[in-house]
């Protein structure tokens, strides 16, 4: 397992990039890259394109991870000083109950903490505190400020539309397992970037023209879906494997998509994947993820004419507070690196 890509994973969970508020993670990304020598390019939409020219320059590949996670918005200030939130993403309002947060001030750029609570949280109090519903109409942000009234929360400039983002909580165990929220999909950003930084470090040269990008709006469903070349004819996007029931992908080993929920991928290019991991004895798992959009899905609705595929590290509790396992992210960037230099599929 790479170290470097470790700590480029710790990084990106350290920096809050709910959709709709990057800036931040971007520029990180904008000055590591250019840092190694590359030239970036700054998307309308907030993404981040590296393109790293290939000895074929007729032929392209693009390889996207998101840096976009899910989080939330103020969506009311209550009466008694607590906040009403709207979420920001596909996940459940159990997922986040008991999380630490912060709340994004767009009037001055500071912070403020709070807890993601039920309003009925206190057993000794509300008779329906284990049975009421996790809704946006029982959940609530108690804020660590001394407030009781809306006055007071406005007075500390919290209006409607303040971003929240979510306590990271990111842990690597002794014995290689990888804890944290957002490893949706900052794995996979973290892996390109490594690729990204061995490329220039050796020299190295791609068979393809290869754009790196890194999207901004795939956990609303938007995604890489423009700017794409002309010339490209594969599309990649890393990401996540999803676990659970009927599912085969496994914390261990790299999964490989075969179809989701917009519908099946690109079967010459998943044979392609398959074979690079079977040539190169990298573990593997083929997938169907029932209730799940990436990338490339987004690309292919709006009409981008290419081969379209996705693998990822297998991840526990996605869209929750999510596990991987080194052994998984080592897999993902072996699968992606052998990819990255292999001929294009049939």
């Amino acid at each position: 397992m790479s170290q470097p890509t470790v700590e480029y994973l710790k990084q990106l969970t350290a920096i809050a990039s709910p959709t709709g508020f990057t800036d931040q993670i971007i520029q990180y990304l904008q000055n590591e890259l250019q840092s190694m020598g590359y030239v970036v390019k700054n998307s309308n939409k907030g993404g981040l394109i590296v393109t790293v020219i290939g000895e074929n320059q007729t032929q392209h590949r693009f390889v996207t991870a998101h840096v976009d996670t899910l989080g939330a918005m103020v969506r009311a200030i209550k009466p008694n000083g607590r906040l009403k939130i709207d979420l920001i993403g596909g996940f459940t309002y159990s997922s986040i109950e008991g999380e630490n947060c912060l709340i994004h001030l767009a009037e001055n750029n500071q912070t403020i903490s709070g807890t993601i609570l039920m309003h009925q949280t206190s057993v000794h109090v509300y008779k329906d505190a284990r049975t009421a519903e996790r809704n946006q109409e029982n959940m609530e942000v108690r804020l660590d400020e001394k407030v009781s009234t809306a006055q007071e929360v406005q007075d500390l400039g919290i209006q409607v539309g303040d971003f929240i983002s979510f306590d990271a909580r990111t842990i690597v165990t002794p014995n290689g397992f990888v804890k944290s929220r957002h490893l949706d999909d900052k794995v996979s950003a973290a892996i390109l970037m490594n690729q990204l930084r061995l490329i220039k470090e050796n020299q190295l040269t791609l068979p393809y023209t290869t754009h790196f990008a890194f999207s901004t709006y795939e956990e609303v469903g938007l995604g890489m879906n423009s700017g794409i070349p002309s010339e490209t004819v594969e599309y990649l996007a890393v990401d996540m494997g999803a676990m659970g029931d009927d599912q085969q992908t496994d914390e261990y080993s790299v999964s490989i998509c075969v179809k989701d929920a917009s519908g099946p991928y690109h079967y010459g290019l998943r044979k392609h994947l398959v074979q690079l991991a079977q040539a190169h004895q990298i573990p593997y798992q083929l997938d169907i993820y029932p209730y799940y959009g990436s990338d490339a899905s987004a690309a292919m609705r709006a009409g981008a004419e290419v081969k379209h595929a996705l693998l990822g590290a297998g991840i526990e509790s996605s869209h929750a507070y999510e596990r991987t396992h080194l052994e998984s992210i080592q897999a993902t960037e072996a699968l992606v690196h052998h990819y990255l230099f292999s001929p294009l599929a049939d």
